[in-house]
């Protein structure tokens, strides 16, 4: 990766394209619509064959682009690798099942939560301090959340609402166990997130002897359209995904693409509705609207603080790389 002062050359001189952040508000509304493809795809004994199969998908397309970086990974990080690609194994399967028991729209508003637990336990680890008004943000989401997670009265959240939370939580715990690896930093990027990819497919062939039929009876028995599901999952959701993070973070700023891939909640809730037939009163639609404002709010409230060591940490740091179906 780049110098600081070699990267912020050429952004200074060259004005910039209004079409320069399509690829990335692409990622946002691809990954917005995963939510409602794999709920299409897959039910509650399909889950891990789905995950099994796509990520086998991913895999050699990926390594074949991977394969120079694998090639100098040491020991210790393929070891690290493969710790987040348990905890990132975890995180699919919690939001492929909180998918399947809750709607598109919840679970793409639930999990953009990520966006407030990973400061608050950042500050937790750190022990350092965090803005009021990221609080007050923190708040907000909070409390949009109560509002759309109930039905026809207020009630407790549903297995699904609860399944999506875990994975937001899982998310915090992936990326601050990312940030605080010694061994990864400096990683090659490819090969980073093929061993994370990697170790995440063998948590779901251990997980399908009881996780439903075997991967295979349930390829036999997929049509053209859940193929097609599958293909647009593997090919734009995970690989196109992350070759535009990729991209993106040498080409411009970690907060610009942070702002950008964040609008991945109101994406969800737009197919959610448009598309899946998810219908939220009027209490649940206040809900996700303070979901949405909280998170928003959160982001600009930490922002600030994170730009000045932004240049220093993106130097060290290996891009950010896709956890959401």
């Amino acid at each position: 990766m780049r110098s600081p002062s070699q990267a912020a050359a050429p952004r200074a001189a060259a004005p910039r394209s209004p079409f320069a952040d399509l690829p990335l508000l692409a990622v946002a509304v691809v990954w917005g619509s995963s939510f409602l493809a794999v709920k299409h795809l897959a039910s509650a004994t399909t889950v891990v064959p789905m995950l099994v199969l796509r990520f086998g998908v991913v895999l050699p397309l990926l390594g074949g682009f991977a394969w120079r970086g694998l090639r100098g990974l040491g020991a210790a990080q393929w070891r690290g690798g493969a710790v987040l690609g348990g905890i990132l194994g975890g995180i699919f399967l919690l939001e492929s099942y909180g998918v399947v028991h809750t709607s598109a729209t919840n679970a793409g508003l639930i999990i953009s939560l990520t966006m407030i637990l990973t400061p608050l336990a950042e500050s937790v680890v750190t022990r350092t301090a965090i803005p009021r008004a990221f609080v007050g943000a923190a708040a907000l989401s909070l409390l949009g959340v109560g509002l759309l997670t109930e039905g026809s009265g207020l009630r407790a959240p549903s297995l699904g609402d609860l399944l999506v939370l875990g994975a937001a939580v899982l998310r915090t715990v992936h990326v601050l166990a990312m940030s605080r690896s010694r061994a990864l930093r400096g990683v090659d990027s490819l090969a980073l997130t093929w061993v994370q990819l990697a170790a995440a497919t063998m948590v779901f062939v251990l997980a399908s002897p009881f996780g439903g039929p075997a991967p295979w009876r349930v390829a036999a028995g997929w049509g053209p359209g859940q193929w097609t599901l599958l293909l647009y999952l593997a090919l734009f959701c995970t690989l196109f995904a992350f070759f535009v993070q990729m991209w993106a973070v040498r080409a411009t700023s970690p907060s610009r693409v942070s702002l950008l891939l964040g609008t991945e909640p109101l994406w969800a809730a737009v197919f959610g509705m448009a598309l899946g037939g998810d219908r939220l009163s009027v209490l649940a639609l206040c809900g996700g609207v303070l979901v949405l404002l909280g998170t928003e709010a959160g982001r600009r409230a930490v922002l600030p603080s994170q730009a000045a060591a932004a240049p220093a940490a993106e130097a060290d740091l290996p891009e950010p790389e896709p956890a959401s179906l």
